[in-house]
């Protein structure tokens, strides 16, 4: 490989250090191609899976301030730069590992912080961000399935009695009924001197009067 060569490979490496989400470290000793091509393909949509020549990898993770690989990169190397969910690519990791245990998840690198291979196992063991998502969704819809329902109780009560009244009153005619007109005549007729006052008050009495 010439210098040019070089340089650009480890500026490549650099790059992918830095906009990756996460990166793991492996070791693939004894895997097939068609096996890594299955391990790439399992990846796929999380995290890509580049082989690495390890002195380029230690000047690339040294560039891009990585240090958490320091020691490590001995061996057939591979790291797989995460670019989508790393719970994901965890557990992609960790199945296909279990599955071909020549595969070999040495370490890892999560938001600048280094992981273990153990820290690794435990970041499989979470729930996806997609599964997180749709739990909280679920909750929010019950809680505003609740609220709604909490809201239009009262109302439908509030109109169930509107209707009952509304009944009575279709059923029995106005208030008072046939009754009114003999009180009206048991208590004597108001002339309209007297009438006038008695309006005013009612008045008054509707709109609050001058107080309102």
């Amino acid at each position: 490989m010439s210098r040019a060569d070089k340089t650009a490979a480890i500026a490549e490496l650099a790059e992918k250090f830095r906009s990756s989400n996460a990166t793991v470290l492996t070791e693939y000793r004894g895997l097939s191609v068609k096996q890594i091509t299955d391990l790439r393909a399992a990846l796929r949509g999380n995290a890509t899976y580049a082989v690495v020549k390890n002195t380029l990898t230690e000047l690339a993770a040294k560039e891009a301030g990585v240090t958490a690989f320091d020691g490590q990169l001995v061996g057939p190397s591979a790291i797989a730069f995460v670019d989508g969910d790393p719970v994901e690519a965890a557990k992609g990791l960790r199945d296909f590992a279990k599955a071909h245990p020549l595969l070999v998840i040495k370490s890892g690198l999560l938001d600048g912080k280094a992981l273990s291979a153990e820290d690794i196992t435990k970041l499989a063991a979470l729930e996806s961000r997609e599964v997180l998502l749709a739990k909280l969704a679920g909750a929010m819809n019950a809680s505003l399935s609740k609220a709604v329902y909490l809201f239009a109780a009262p109302l439908s009560q509030t109109a169930r009695v509107v209707d009952a009244l509304r009944a009575k009153v279709e059923a029995e005619g106005p208030i008072g009924g046939s009754d009114a007109a003999p009180a009206a005549e048991t208590a004597g007729e108001e002339t309209p001197a007297d009438a006038a006052p008695a309006a005013e008050a009612t008045a008054d009495v509707a709109t609050g009067g001058d107080d309102a």
